[in-house]
């Protein structure tokens, strides 16, 4: 099989499968046991830690290991909301984020917060200016994400980053989920206050994750209980998942110097699809290489899922979090799609490694898709 659903999970690398048993069979002492087996095991939580702290320039106290990246806008999210709610309870985020960020926004809105839902433009770009004027004097929090998942347009970050720093009062996270290992931020920047990586989406384990939490920052934490992770997120640490995360956090940013590469496959399926009338290409021309998603006109996006499956291809549609729902794909309908096209929608999405055969192989198995449509419908 031709595995095109990178965005919702990658494979694991064989060094982090390693490194994971390894850690799991030979070091499964809890972490906060006082004798020499739990220190040897704390040792180990804290060079990765530590490792992923100097692969991103921050400091390892600002390292926070989580369960996945819902949990991380989670606890980004709430977790400011309820620490600095005395300052107010306004929170910006736009149209087009992550399930996990507007169901927790939601969720809010329901204990008293206002959220601004900001609006996109056709490419899925949320406006620099847009976000300047919606700060308010009781804005807490803004949160937008990288790259998004479904389309891949690409948020200038670093532009918004340096808005924000301008308002000590305004905390920034990013969800950084789709972008990382493809398309850097500046980690250390002061405008960005937290961000969220996930390591099933580099190559590494579901169940792997991590919050950059500014060493400025304080969050009321979603559960209490021990002193792990800075009484932010207690609870015996997951060792080997963290030592992995490490792992795969390392090797993402090495093989990132292969991303470019997709840029040439991105383009090769858009010359292919536009020999079809029938098809609307969502993405922007220069959002993320790794993302493409397309529209066909009278196909059931789940019919034309299967389709490729009978053909060896996967792909898939929207967000792995709601792609078994049946509606319209709320990011496309941001951008001003049909809801013909936002019901539609099927996503490619590649890995690095990603080759020129497996692009063939879906152009192949696409060209035998149409010609059977063709055939019945005509």
């Amino acid at each position: 099989m031709i595995y095109l659903d990178n965005s919702a999970t990658t494979k694991p690398h064989e060094d982090v499968l390693k490194t994971f048993h390894t850690v799991s069979s030979k070091y499964f002492a809890n972490p906060s046991s006082i004798h020499r087996m739990g220190g040897q095991v704390e040792d180990l939580l804290t060079k990765s830690r530590q490792q992923i702290a100097d692969l991103l320039g921050v400091g390892s106290q600002e390292v926070v290991f989580t369960s996945g990246g819902t949990e991380s806008n989670n606890l980004a999210i709430k977790g400011v909301a309820e620490q600095y709610k005395n300052r107010g309870k306004h929170i910006i985020t736009t149209q087009i984020e992550h399930p996990s960020v507007l169901e927790t926004c939601r969720h809010l809105e329901q204990t008293g917060y206002e959220i601004t839902y900001l609006p996109v433009n056709d490419i899925g770009e949320v406006s620099v200016d847009d976000v300047k004027e919606a700060i308010r004097p009781d804005t807490i929090l803004i949160t937008i994400m990288h790259v998004n998942n479904e389309i891949g347009s690409v948020q200038p970050i670093e532009k918004l980053a340096e808005i924000v720093e301008q308002y000590p009062t305004v905390l920034f996270h990013v969800d950084h989920v789709q972008g990382f290992g493809k398309i850097t931020i500046p980690y250390d920047h002061k405008g960005i206050d937290l961000i969220t990586i996930s390591g099933h989406k580099i190559h590494g384990l579901k169940g792997s994750a991590c919050l950059i939490k500014k060493q400025h920052i304080n969050l009321t934490p979603l559960q209490h209980g021990g002193a792990q992770e800075d009484r932010v997120r207690p609870g015996t640490e997951n060792v080997a998942n963290a030592v992995s995360l490490a792992k795969a956090v390392r090797l993402a940013l090495e093989e990132q110097k292969n991303y470019h590469q997709l840029q040439e496959l991105n383009q090769t399926i858009r010359e292919e699809l536009k020999h079809y009338l029938q098809v609307t290409i969502n993405s922007p021309k220069h959002g993320a290489h790794h993302i493409l998603n397309f529209s066909v006109q009278n196909f059931k996006p789940e019919v034309l899922i299967h389709a490729f499956s009978d053909e060896g291809v996967v792909v898939s549609t929207k967000s792995a979090c709601s792609s078994r729902q049946n509606e319209a794909s709320h990011v496309l309908k941001a951008c001003g799609k049909t809801d013909e096209d936002a019901s539609a929608a099927v996503r490619v999405s590649m890995n690095v490694h990603q080759s020129q055969d497996d692009i063939n192989a879906f152009i192949s198995a696409f060209k035998k898709i149409m010609s059977k449509y063709e055939k019945v419908m005509g």
